[in-house]
C-alpha cells in the first residue's frame, strides 16, 4: 500500500460577498479534488486543539498523527531541524523572520509580516550582519528561507505567548510586543535589529527598487526540541516530505521522514507545483508515504489577495492533484489524503481553528456519488474527528480511534 498527503495551507475560508457568498474552494475551478470527493469517503477534523496557537506548526503536527496535547514545545524547534540545528537541553529556538515595519496614524504597524518576500540571497546578507553586531556566546542567528529564520538563545525561556506577525498584518506592533518583564532580552534584540538593518546596502537597494525593505526582526515561536515516535516506530512506514516550508521539513526529520528539496519549490504562488507532483510519485517508488506541502493559498489569504488565492487552489489542483491521482494508477493499492491544515480567511489575513475540510481516497474501495470538495460538502460528510491526530490512523489502519 502506498499512502500520500495533499495539503493545501490555508485553503478553508468563509463565505466572501465579492464570490456572492461562496468561499474561495466553492468558486474556484476544482474539477480534480470534486473527482476525489465523489469516489472518496469526505468529512471534516478539528486539527487544533483548544488553547493551542491556531499555526500550521500545531496543525500539520496533528495531520501528521503526532496529539499535540503530547509532542508540541513550539513551532521554532522544528524549523530548526530543518536547518540541521541540534539544540541542546538548555537551548530555546525562536523563529525569526524579517519584517516591514510601517509607520500609520502616527503608530507603527506591521506593515509586512514577510518584508516583501525577500529573497532568501538577500536575507542571508542581512543574517550575516545581525550575527556581526547582536551574536554572542548565547545568541546565534541562521539562515532560513526568503524571510524564515531561526535564531537559538542558550538559556532561554519558552512558553513567553509571542504573538506571530502574520496574525497582525495591518496592525499597530505595541500591544503585541514581548513583555519587559518576561521577555526583555527577546524585546532588546528586536530592537537593536531595528537601528542594525535601517541603512543595510540589502535595504537601500530594496528601497530604491521600490519594495519594502527588511526593517526589523520579529521572534516568535520559540521552544526547545521535542521528541516523536518515527513513522517507521508508529506506523511501520518510510517516507519522505516535500514542503518549500522549514517547519513540515522539520516535522517529517521528527518523524523520521526525509525531506525532499524540490527545485522551484518556493513556498508562494510561483512555486513549481508540477515539480512537487513529479517529486512525490518519484519517491513513492522507494518508499511507503510522503507529504506534499503547498504553501501558497495560506500566503495570499495573510496577503488578503482573493484573486492570488484562487489562483493558488486552481494551481493546486490542476497540477497537484490531477497529476497524483493520475500517477498513483501505477501503484496496485493506495490511499490519497487531501485537505487543508486551517482556514486561513481572506478577510481576516490569519488562521482559525474551524474543523477543516478533507478527503480521503482508497483505490480498493472506490465510491460514486456527485459530491464536491468544498467546506460545506465536508460538513454534511460520513467522517468527522474531533481530534486530527487520529485522521492519519484512520489512513493507515483504518481505524478512527
Amino acid at each position: 500500500m502506498k499512502y500520500i498527503v495533499l495539503l493545501g495551507d490555508g485553503m478553508g475560508d468563509y463565505a466572501i460577498e465579492e464570490l456572492n457568498g461562496k468561499t474561495p474552494l466553492e468558486a474556484a475551478a476544482t474539477p480534480n479534488m470534486d473527482l476525489l470527493a465523489s469516489k472518496g469517503e469526505i468529512g471534516v477534523a478539528a486539527t487544533i486543539p483548544d488553547g493551542y496557537p491556531k499555526g500550521s506548526d500545531v496543525a500539520n503536527m496533528s495531520i501528521f498523527g503526532y496529539a499535540p496535547q503530547e509532542y508540541y514545545t513550539g513551532r521554532s524547534p522544528m524549523e530548526a531541524a530543518s536547518l540541521n540545528i541540534s539544540l541542546a537541553p538548555d537551548e530555546v529556538s525562536f523563529r525569526c523572520n524579517f519584517v516591514n515595519l510601517a509607520e500609520k496614524d502616527g503608530k507603527t504597524i506591521m506593515g509586512d509580516f514577510s518584508a516583501g518576500h525577500i529573497t532568501t540571497a538577500e536575507a542571508a546578507e542581512l543574517i550575516k550582519a545581525l550575527n556581526d553586531g547582536l551574536s554572542s556566546d548565547k545568541i546565534k542567528f541562521h539562515t532560513g528561507v526568503s524571510y524564515r529564520h531561526i535564531l537559538v538563545q542558550k538559556g532561554g525561556k519558552s512558553g513567553l505567548g509571542l504573538t506571530p506577525p502574520h496574525d497582525i498584518s495591518d496592525r499597530e506592533i505595541e500591544s503585541h510586543l514581548p513583555d519587559k518583564e518576561s521577555a526583555g532580552d527577546v524585546l532588546e534584540l528586536m530592537q537593536r535589529s531595528v537601528a542594525l538593518l535601517k541603512d543595510h546596502p540589502v535595504n537601500q537597494k530594496r528601497v530604491a527598487a521600490g519594495k519594502a525593505p527588511a526593517n526589523s526582526i520579529w521572534l516568535w515561536g520559540e521552544g526547545h526540541a521535542p521528541a516523536f515516535p518515527t513513522y517507521q516506530e508508529k506506523y511501520n512506514l518510510t517516507g519522505s516530505v516535500i514542503s518549500a516550508v522549514d517547519l513540515l521539513k522539520g516535522i517529517g526529520i521528527y518523524a523520521g521522514l526525509t525531506p525532499i528539496d524540490v527545485p522551484g519549490a518556493t513556498g508562494y504562488v510561483d512555486t513549481d507545483y508540477d515539480a512537487k507532483a513529479k517529486y512525490a510519485l518519484a519517491a513513492l517508488e522507494e518508499k511507503d508515504f510522503v507529504y506534499v506541502h503547498v504553501e501558497a493559498p495560506d500566503e495570499a489569504s495573510h496577503e488578503g489577495r482573493l484573486d492570488l488565492k484562487l489562483k493558488a487552489i486552481e494551481d493546486f489542483d490542476a497540477k497537484v492533484v490531477k497529476a497524483v491521482f493520475e500517477g498513483m494508477k501505477k501503484f496496485p493499492e493506495y490511499k490519497i489524503l487531501l485537505l487543508c491544515d486551517h482556514y486561513t480567511p481572506v478577510a481576516l489575513k490569519t488562521h482559525t481553528d474551524d474543523p477543516v475540510p478533507f478527503i480521503i481516497y482508497d483505490s480498493r474501495t472506490e465510491r460514486s456519488n456527485d459530491r464536491v470538495f468544498t467546506e460545506k460538502t465536508a460538513q454534511n460528510g460520513e467522517l468527522r474527528f474531533e481530534a486530527a491526530a487520529h485522521l492519519m490512523d484512520y489512513m493507515v489502519f483504518d481505524k478512527k480511534e
